[in-house]
C-alpha cells in the first residue's frame, strides 16, 4: 500500500484512469487536467514538470490519485482514508486542493494552516428554467467572438483570483468543440458560460461571466441553464459545476435552476508554527 509518482501522463492515465472514470464527479478536476496534459503536452499549465500519483490498496486496486501542475497546488481526487493518511509522508505538501474530509485530515498534521478557498461541487438535477426569463436569447459562440471571449475570460480569471495566461488557448479549444454559449440582447452579447469537453460521460460548466454593467438582470442564470441544456442534449450523463462558497449569489443562482450540492472542496495552505 503505497503512492507511486510519475511525470508521464500516459502512464498515469493507463494506471489510474479507470479509477478516475468510475467516479467522474468526484474526480472531475483530475479528469480535465490530465486530458489537457495529454492533449497539450506536459507543460500545458506552466514550465514545471507535472507530478501525477496514484495509491493502491491492499487489494492492488487504485484507490487514490493526485495531480500537481506547477505553479498550481496539488489536486487530490477521490481517495481512501488510508491513501490520504499516507500522502503527507509520500510527498511534501505545503498546499493542497482536496475534498473537505481529506483536506481536514491533512491539515491536522500541520502545526497551523489557513483555508484559502472553499468551493461547492454541484450536479444538475431536474433543470428549472429561469423565471422570469430575461430579455434576449442564447447562441453558440464562434471564432468571430474570439476577442470578446478572451477579454471576458481574463476578466473572469481576475475576479476569481486565477491566472488569465491560458485565456486564448481555453477560448480556442472551447470554441472548437462548441463549448461556449453567449446570451445576447439586441444583437449584443451580455453574458457567457463555458463547458468542458465530455469525459467519462460528464462535463463541467465554468467561466460563467457577466460584465458588471449587465449584472442583476438574470443573464447569468439564463446562459448557465442553456449551457447545461445543450450539454445534456449532446449526451452528457452528468453536468457539473463549482461555485465559490464565498459568493452566496452564485450558489443561490445555481440552486434556483436545478443544481444540487454534491461535496465541498478546500484549498488549504500550511503555515509555520
Amino acid at each position: 500500500m503505497s503512492w507511486t509518482f510519475t511525470d508521464d501522463v500516459g502512464a498515469f492515465l493507463e494506471t489510474a484512469g479507470p479509477s478516475l472514470a468510475a467516479r467522474p464527479a468526484e474526480n472531475t478536476l483530475l479528469l480535465t487536467v490530465t486530458a489537457t496534459l495529454r492533449d497539450g503536452g506536459p507543460h500545458a499549465y506552466g514550465a514545471g514538470d507535472p507530478v501525477l500519483g496514484w495509491w493502491r490498496g491492499a487489494d492492488g486496486e487504485v484507490a487514490g490519485a493526485l495531480v500537481r501542475t506547477p505553479p498550481h497546488p496539488p489536486v487530490l481526487g477521490s481517495a481512501a482514508p488510508e491513501a490520504v493518511a499516507a500522502l503527507a509522508d509520500a510527498l511534501p505538501l505545503p498546499r493542497i486542493d482536496a475534498d473537505r474530509a481529506a483536506a481536514t485530515a491533512l491539515a491536522a498534521r500541520w502545526p497551523r494552516h489557513r483555508v484559502d478557498e472553499e468551493h461547492r461541487l454541484y450536479r444538475l438535477g431536474t433543470a428549472v428554467p429561469p423565471s422570469p426569463a430575461p430579455a434576449g436569447r442564447p447562441r453558440a459562440a464562434d471564432t468571430a467572438d474570439r476577442a470578446l471571449l478572451v477579454a471576458w475570460t481574463r476578466a473572469f480569471c481576475a475576479e476569481t483570483g486565477q491566472s488569465g495566461d491560458r485565456a486564448e488557448r481555453v477560448v480556442d479549444e472551447r470554441t472548437a468543440h462548441g463549448g461556449l454559449t453567449l446570451w445576447e440582447t439586441d444583437g449584443a452579447p451580455v453574458s457567457m458560460a463555458g463547458v468542458s469537453r465530455r469525459i467519462a460521460g460528464t462535463v463541467r460548466v465554468s467561466a460563467v461571466y457577466t460584465p458588471p454593467e449587465h449584472r442583476g438582470r438574470g443573464y447569468a442564470a439564463a446562459v448557465t441553464a442553456e449551457a447545461g441544456r445543450l450539454a445534456r442534449e449532446d449526451g452528457a450523463a452528468e453536468v457539473l459545476l463549482f461555485a465559490d462558497l464565498a459568493n452566496p449569489t452564485s450558489n443561490a443562482l445555481y440552486l434556483r435552476i436545478g443544481y444540487e450540492a454534491v461535496s465541498d472542496r478546500l484549498l488549504i495552505t500550511a503555515e509555520p508554527e
